[in-house]
């Protein structure tokens, strides 16, 4: 299974990307998808969470301003970010789960780098 994400890039504060992770494989549609991201020096830490049936979740700190999405037919998940802040900037990573499947599974992407400029 592999995880290719891509759509990160240096924006100005304010501004807004959309992120992109495509899955390959057959798991995409029964997993939960997740963006996290790391910032240097920093532990990766998750941003925003979807579930199978749609359910979303965010980090305090990008509610109001992110938004996930899945379209379950592309093996795509999305990240919209918008009214980005300079505390945005971090490598951001896609990321698929389903510890109650037999096995467990977690597969994590290669990482998008977003720069916000203040």
């Amino acid at each position: 299974v592999q995880l290719q994400a891509s759509g990160g890039g240096l924006v100005q504060a304010g501004g807004s990307l959309r992120l992109s992770c495509v899955g390959s494989g057959s798991i995409f549609s029964r997993s939960d998808m997740a963006w996290y991201r790391q910032a240097p020096g920093k532990q990766r830490v998750l941003v925003a969470h979807i579930s199978r049936d749609g359910a979303t979740r965010y980090a305090d700190s990008v509610k109001g301003r992110f938004t996930i999405s899945r379209d379950n037919a592309k093996n795509t998940v999305y990240l919209q970010m918008n009214s980005l802040k300079p505390e945005d900037t971090a490598v951001y990573y896609c990321h698929a789960a389903r510890t109650d499947w037999v096995p467990p599974y977690v597969y994590w992407g290669q990482g998008t780098q977003v720069t916000v400029s203040s």
